[in-house]
């Protein structure tokens, strides 16, 4: 289906965005993937091509451009002809808003022009060994020493972890309130702030994902965003577009599945013919095409609801359900129609199967997802 969404202007900052991936990233994925992490280099070429951080305002080195398509089409392309473990989106569009949106002026210029040249590289540090979904659970704890706060704790599943060199990490600053959370930027070089093992994981293995350690780590007042007691809340706020950034890889990696098996089902033959011309395989690629256009125009609304402002909680987490959930479906059918092919590291549609599982996992897992949802509808178990 014709998408409706974008101009002209976007189609033709696609096609540059499509060249530069082709030629700057998709190259290195096999490499990055044996390595374990994507070469830092290749997030300064993103900033050289004013592809990161898009949004900042131009006194930080950024284009000043908040229609969210441009991002779409960036993050869309990398899925495409990147590296689908190439994290510049978490950077720029999940970890850089914390800064820009809740920093003081100081911490803005002191921090977003490095992010927007690609110089620093961005991590954001909730998740912790038993606080994953429940962020209100966290153990992490910072104490207010008056001239500095004390840091100590331990985070993991932190992508860009190993290479990150600001990390904004919560960390409980009310003992005896669940939701009293605040946020601190953590530079790489603090005392006492240490990295932990790169962990191993069943796809995506061009992503650093990593463990964290703060022990007595003084991280100065200065790196305090926003209010201390307030950081539960500004999460939440923050995490409609991450789910929405989430989606838009899902579904990405749905419509490019489909693609890679829509061209081996026209040239595998079985029983004298091509597959695709046996009626299971058919049906199967019919209903993923409609299954497909159908959350790919949600979406796309939902990018458009982001640019004016009215993306919810609920709405957001709709997109990411969906769109992971189809994702999950459609790339299992994807294998399934390239048969032992499907199985084999060789074909890529066996690695975005690999990549995709933790989908339905990361930014909110589905049971999550389907909880925001019933909560917007008044389907709140505390107040029935």
């Amino acid at each position: 289906m014709k998408r409706m969404i974008f101009e002209p202007e976007h189609e033709l900052f696609r096609d540059s965005a499509r060249k530069f991936y082709q030629a700057e990233i998709g190259p290195h994925g096999e490499r990055w993937r044996e390595q374990g992490f994507v070469d830092r280099e290749a997030f300064r070429k993103m900033g050289e091509q004013g592809y990161l951080l898009m949004w900042a305002d131009e006194e930080y080195g950024g284009a000043g451009n908040g229609d969210h398509r441009y991002e779409q089409i960036v993050y869309e392309e990398n899925i495409r002809f990147g590296e689908v473990g190439f994290y510049a989106n978490l950077h720029g569009m999940i970890v850089a808003p914390y800064i820009a949106k809740l920093g003081t002026p100081e911490q803005k210029q002191r921090f977003l022009p490095g992010c927007v040249s690609g110089e620093k590289i961005l991590a954001i540090a909730m998740t912790e060994p038993a606080a994953g979904s429940d962020l209100a659970g966290m153990k992490s704890r910072a104490e207010d020493k008056g001239d500095h706060w004390l840091l100590n704790g331990s985070k993991t599943y932190i992508s860009n972890g190993i290479q990150a060199d600001l990390v904004v990490v919560a960390a409980r600053t009310v003992p005896d309130s669940r939701y009293g959370i605040g946020l601190f930027v953590v530079e790489a070089g603090m005392e006492g702030f240490k990295r932990g093992r790169k962990l191993k994981k069943m796809g995506q293995h061009a992503q650093d994902t990593a463990e964290l350690f703060f022990e007595d780590v003084k991280v100065p007042k200065a790196n305090l965003l926003a209010d201390p007691a307030r950081g539960f809340t500004y999460m939440a706020q923050f995490l409609a577009i991450e789910r929405l950034q989430v989606a838009i890889a899902c579904v990405t990696q749905a419509q490019l599945g489909f693609d890679l098996t829509l061209d081996f089902v026209k040239q595998r033959k079985a029983f004298g013919k091509p597959i695709g011309a046996l009626q299971n395989t058919r049906f199967k690629m019919a209903e993923m095409r409609a299954q497909i256009d159908a959350v790919q125009c949600f979406v796309d609304q939902c990018v458009m609801l982001a640019n004016s402002s009215e993306l919810t909680a609920e709405v957001a987490s709709q997109a990411k359900l969906l769109a992971s959930e189809l994702e999950g479906r459609v790339l299992d059918e994807c294998v399934q129609l390239h048969g032992g092919a499907g199985y084999m590291e060789e074909y890529r549609i066996c690695r975005m199967y690999q990549d995709a599982r933790v989908t339905r996992i990361f930014a909110g897992t589905s049971e999550i997802m389907k909880e925001i949802i019933a909560r917007g509808l008044g389907l709140d178990e505390r107040k029935m």
